[in-house]
């Protein structure tokens, strides 16, 4: 049984509370990720932000410019999921991807003995599929035509 640390992210990139919503967006465009856990004390999980959130959360150009809250003033504290689906860093891959699957969630905090350990993502289990498939092809027979 493989467990989850195998595969989970552990150089995580993370926030505050205090944040704000220009923050997200620059660290999820600079490191290309899509969740954001948001951390007191370093390790103390207390929400994630998603792309969604961020997107969601962010003024349309098209409303009037009077009206708008900039990024910048915008708290991640404001946004952010707090009801957070979590699992211990000794689960099972096929159980964090269950659970993935059956929640329809991207990603999936990595919290053991009440600390922050990592994440893994449904892209994860992307990476972990190809290798399966590299596998399985790697062991079928070639087919070889007789003439």
């Amino acid at each position: 049984m493989f467990s989850i640390d195998a595969i989970m992210s552990t150089d995580l990139v993370t926030l505050t509370p205090e944040s704000t919503v220009a923050d997200a967006r620059n660290l999820m465009h600079t490191h290309r990720i899509h969740h954001l856990p948001v951390v007191e004390d370093k390790d103390n999980l207390v929400g994630l932000v998603t792309l969604t959130n961020v997107l969601a959360a962010t003024d349309s150009f098209l409303r009037d410019a009077d009206n708008r809250i900039p990024a910048r003033e915008l708290a991640v504290k404001d946004i952010m999921v707090t009801d957070i689906a979590t699992i211990d860093e000794h689960a099972s891959l096929r159980q964090a991807a269950m659970f993935i699957e059956k929640h329809q969630i991207g990603c999936l905090p990595i919290v053991t003995d009440g600390k922050l350990r990592g994440i893994i993502t449904d892209t994860d289990f992307v990476g972990v599929a190809i290798n399966l498939l590299e596998l399985a092809e790697e062991t079928e027979p070639v087919d070889q035509e007789f003439a």
